[in-house]
């Protein structure tokens, strides 16, 4: 909730540097997914990742979303009672309540994308069409986000 998040809500200019970085690196990686020749999919085994370098993955990435800081900023402090007990500590709990809430969804996605790699591994002509859509996904994400208003 601190450092970058009371930057980006202070700071205009950083908002948007942030903003239109992002914004560019997902068209980049928009006009790439739409350039690359799509053939028959094919889904390899999967990679074991150390989990210290997944950890350190995910935290740079909710680091660098203006959105999550923005999101503590102006969601939980509305769920503090200076009256009730230690404000600090108030929020440690509030934030633990939702890294618990964002494990139990994350656990749920990473099951459900392993249904869906199976449902793709049963249907490989798939993967002509995969470079199109994501990079259309990515492209409209990556303009989305340039043109939001603060």
């Amino acid at each position: 909730m601190v450092g970058l998040s009371a930057v980006l809500m202070t700071s205009a200019l950083a908002f948007s540097l942030v903003k239109y970085a992002g914004a560019a690196y997902l068209i980049v990686l928009g006009l790439r997914a739409l350039a690359e020749r799509g053939g028959e999919l094919s889904l390899g085994p999967a990679r074991r990742v150390d989990p210290r370098l997944a950890f350190r993955q995910a935290v740079l990435a909710e680091v660098l979303n203006p959105k999550t800081a923005l999101f503590f900023l102006a969601f939980l402090p509305q769920f503090v009672r200076p009256g009730q007990g230690s404000v600090p500590a108030q929020l440690v709990v509030l934030g633990l309540v939702f890294v618990g809430m964002s494990v139990v969804y994350t656990t749920l996605l990473a099951l459900a994308a392993g249904q869906v790699a199976g449902w793709l591994a049963r249907h490989r002509r798939i993967g002509r069409w995969q470079g199109r859509v994501v990079g259309a996904i990515y492209l409209g994400l990556g303009i989305r986000l340039a043109l939001q208003e603060r």
